[in-house]
């Protein structure tokens, strides 16, 4: 009975046998997708299906020009479809053709949006759409700026006095491609107003693994004594990456520097000038001695002009001369509002007989 339920079955055990060493096999494959169509016209629609992903992953399709090399700025966004896998980790999604803004060679790129990072293209022509050659350096311009770029520090002493400002751009990027970029070259420009930027090569010691994202943070600085509304950009592989603006403040310790300087200056020259005019002006006559000099008096007695310290024979004749002191010097007594000379006379005259009188 063993051998004939044996020997019933065997016509049965090969065909399930490959379906599920099928169904194993794909479990260590990386992810992949293919289309229905090589080729096909803007408004038609074709299929995408895929295989090896994770099961229930949120997955994105879209059309991308030159083969996606400048990241999704080269993709019809607009136009893009999502799909989450089975449990399987296959997907099977219309996606309506649509010209990407970059030309031919395209390709219908199929990323994740969740979890760990995974993608895979499927290559797909879009006709009539226009076709141009890859860039020489294919690895360039696969980075993508992914999160708001920032202006990192701030403005000392010194830049206040019109010392050079300085700062450091912090940008979130993330790569693109299926390999690596070590030590990439990144271009800094600074600009205001209408004026070109002025461009300077800076290189970023690092690799940034593909799929993955890090933190780059470039120096950035201006002029002594620059100030107003600035604008710092970053561009990498010949393309703009991020413009970010930049208010500088004004030195005001230099116009108060300035400022200062013009008021003291010329007061400083005219004290000096004073001081020399007052050293080579000669004495007028008549003047009075300073106080806190030595000088002599006529009589050739020393002073250093100090009341107390004049000679008493000097103030006595001063006394002397002065009207009013109830004495002349000869002894002879004066009135005090008549001087010697005129002082009336002591001896009587005789009254003049008046009119009529006899």
């Amino acid at each position: 009975m063993l051998a004939a339920l044996a020997l019933a079955l065997l016509p049965v055990l090969p065909p399930v046998l490959p379906a599920a060493v099928a169904h194993a096999a794909p479990a260590g494959d990386p992810p992949s997708a293919a289309v229905s169509r090589k080729e096909a016209g803007a408004g038609g629609s074709i299929t995408v299906t895929g295989r090896g992903w994770r099961p229930h992953t949120l997955l994105t399709l879209l059309i991308c020009g030159q083969n996606m090399i400048g990241g999704t700025n080269s993709c019809a966004n607009g136009d893009g479809r999502a799909v989450t896998t089975d449990d399987q980790g296959a997907f099977s999604r219309p996606l309506p053709v649509a010209e990407p803004p970059k030309p031919c060679p395209c390709v219908v790129h199929v990323a994740t949006v969740t979890g760990p990072a995974a993608a895979a293209d499927a290559a797909f022509k879009v006709a009539g759409h226009p076709v141009a050659p890859l860039p020489q350096d294919v690895s360039a311009g696969r980075l993508a700026v992914l999160a708001q770029p920032r202006l990192i520090g701030s403005g000392g002493l010194l830049t206040w006095f019109g010392a050079p400002p300085q700062r450091e751009l912090a940008v979130t990027v993330g790569n693109l491609g299926s390999t690596p970029t070590k030590d990439p070259i990144f271009q800094v420009g600074t600009s205001r107003g209408v004026f070109a930027p002025k461009w300077e090569d800076q290189q970023w010691r690092g690799t940034v693994p593909a799929g993955r994202r890090t933190e780059v943070r470039l120096p950035v600085e201006l002029a002594a004594g620059a100030h107003g509304d600035y604008l710092v950009s970053l561009k990498y592989g010949g393309r703009l990456l991020v413009e970010q603006p930049w208010e500088v403040g004004r030195p005001w310790g230099v116009t108060l520097f300035w400022v200062l300087l013009c008021v003291v200056v010329p007061t400083v020259v005219f004290r000096i000038g004073m001081a020399v005019v007052d050293r080579v002006r000669p004495p007028r006559p008549g003047a009075a001695a300073r106080p806190g000099r030595t000088g002599r008096d006529r009589h050739g007695d020393r002073h250093d002009g100090r009341h107390g310290d004049r000679p008493k024979g000097r103030q006595q004749d001063r006394h002397d001369r002065e009207p009013g002191t109830g004495t002349a010097p000869d002894g002879t007594a004066a009135l005090p509002w008549f001087t010697p000379d005129t002082a009336p006379s002591t001896t009587a005259t005789e009254r003049p007989p008046s009119k009529g009188s006899a």
